[in-house]
């Protein structure tokens, strides 16, 4: 079955365990959903794939594989099980997951004053999501397909509290493919600072990270996610002096 979306309506059930609420997005493999188990009544996120995405379930198995790896990440959502449910008359897989709170950086950042985020703020959600990189990587994986609609942000007191969703296979674990994933940080980073229209106005704290989008200068300064964490950690700023 060729489709681009399922559709599910609110009160669908599936697999006779679970009940939809809501859509919660979708992307190149699937989409997700709110859910409610009828057993118990405990909210979840179910992922459903497009069958001709997930050929003899290998996407599910890697991407299920992934989730259980990097289990002890807080920062990535936690898998229960996987489902098989039939969507007009057609068997669909989906992944159970956690739910979580929050919503996405894209929207977070379109609500604030001038739809960005002030420097000091977006550094501080710069190191938030460099320290999931940093435990992703560090479990021997990456992400893949970083940008602010698979992660989710809750601001907590001074912090921000970050999970990464949507994880994307582009082959083997390779050093090249972590250092995409600190790339496409950076361009978080930039992004939610106001984009190119606001670039020539940052202070050069900033412009020392995002180097104007030029790959080879941002990982000739942080070839890692370590590194680019240490320099967030440690970095002066100018002495202001008393009028």
């Amino acid at each position: 079955m060729a489709v681009s979306a399922f559709g599910l309506f609110t009160g669908r059930v599936l697999g006779s365990k679970y009940v939809v609420e809501q859509l919660l997005g979708s992307g190149w493999e699937g989409e997700v959903y709110r859910v409610v188990e009828r057993r118990t009544g405990i909210h979840r996120a179910a992922k459903l794939f497009y069958p001709e995405r997930n050929p003899r379930d290998r996407t599910v198995a890697r991407y299920a594989r992934k989730l259980d790896r990097l289990r002890s990440c807080g920062a990535v959502i936690q898998y229960h099980h996987s489902e098989t449910v039939r969507i007009r008359g057609t068997p669909v897989t989906c992944l159970i997951s956690e739910l979580v709170d929050g919503e996405m950086v894209r929207d977070f950042v379109a609500h604030q004053p001038g739809r960005r985020l002030q420097p000091f703020e977006a550094l501080h959600l710069l190191h938030a999501l460099t320290q999931c990189l940093e435990c992703i990587h560090a479990a021997g994986e990456y992400h893949g397909d970083l940008h602010g609609e698979n992660v989710l942000v809750r601001r907590i007191g001074i912090r921000f509290d970050l999970k990464i969703i949507d994880f994307f296979y582009r082959g083997r674990v390779t050093r090249d493919a972590m250092q995409e994933d600190i790339l496409d940080a950076v361009r978080v980073f930039y992004d939610i600072l106001g984009g190119a229209a606001r670039y020539a106005r940052h202070p050069p704290e900033v412009k020392a990270i995002c180097k104007g989008l030029r790959r080879s200068l941002i990982l000739a300064r942080f070839p890692t996610a370590e590194r680019l964490r240490r320099h967030l950690e440690s970095f002066g700023w100018p002495r202001v002096r008393d009028g």
